[in-house]
């Protein structure tokens, strides 16, 4: 089907166009808005600006597509192929691309707030800046993804595998880490206050000056881990794995420390949760 007959057939009143192949058009500025394409093909498509709120894109091929500024708001993506798709200040809040592939896809600054992204592929991808606010990304792989400066306010982030991922100065705050995988992430100056982090593992992840101000991050492996300069004050590190840790001039008071491993950690001019600065 060609462009033309797309948008003819639309204003005409047609909603599904199931199955359809539209591949390399250009469709900028398009209102598309509650149509049907499920397992449509549309690759390298051009939809910059266009209006696809509601849309049913199920198990549709996006890849390589051009959808900047595009209106996807409650779209359904579920198992959508995004491959290095360009999406950048996208509306995706409440849409659903639980497993779909957006691996290597450009997310910086798209808004994504309270879409369902659960065991979605955006390994490698850039969300930089991105609005993740009260996201559901249960089991999400998000490894060696960039998130610099992006909101995961309230984010329910269980079992993810964020190893390797960039998040510095990201917002995670009231976020739920419970068994995640962030070995080798870098979390510098990141807001962890109020996250519930149980059981997750954060070796050699680098949490420099990050925040984690009654942080519930009990169980939780830190080996070799810099967070140097962190706020810990009154976290729950209960039973916890900080062994190797380089905790130079981080705050601890009132933190929880109940058999908490702190073997060969560096806590020079740390304060210690009675308030003692460790020399």
């Amino acid at each position: 089907m060609e462009a033309e007959e797309l948008l003819k057939q639309y204003a005409a009143g047609e909603r599904n166009f199931k199955g359809i192949t539209l591949v390399e058009v250009d469709l900028r500025g398009a209102d598309l808005s509650n149509a049907n394409f499920t397992r449509a093909n549309f690759r390298n498509i051009k939809l910059m600006g266009a209006n696809l709120c509601g849309v049913n894109l199920r198990e549709v091929n996006l890849e390589n597509a051009c959808l900047n500024g595009t209106k996807l708001s409650e779209a359904n993506l579920i198992g959508a192929s995004l491959l290095k798709t360009d999406l950048t200040n996208a509306n995706l809040s409440e849409a659903n691309l639980r497993g779909s592939n957006s691996r290597e896809a450009n997310f910086s600054q798209a808004d994504l707030k309270g879409a369902n992204l659960t065991e979605a592929n955006f390994s490698q991808a850039n969300l930089t800046a991105a609005n993740l606010t009260a996201a559901t990304m249960i089991r999400v792989n998000l490894i060696r993804a960039i998130l610099n400066g992006s909101n995961l306010e309230s984010t329910n982030l269980t079992n993810a595998l964020m190893n390797e991922s960039i998040l510095e100065e990201a917002n995670l705050s009231n976020g739920i880490l419970s068994g995640a995988m962030l070995s080798g992430a870098n979390l510098s100056e990141a807001e962890l206050s109020k996250s519930t982090t149980i059981g997750a593992t954060l070796s050699e992840a680098n949490l420099s000056g990050a925040k984690l101000r009654t942080a519930n991050v009990s169980w939780t492996t830190f080996r070799g881990a810099n967070m140097s300069g962190a706020n810990l004050f009154r976290a729950n590190l209960s039973w916890s794995n900080l062994t190797g840790a380089i905790l130079i001039k981080a705050v601890l008071i009132d933190a929880k420390l109940n058999k908490t491993n702190l073997r060969d950690a560096d806590l020079r001019g740390a304060i210690m949760p009675d308030g003692t600065t460790c020399p």
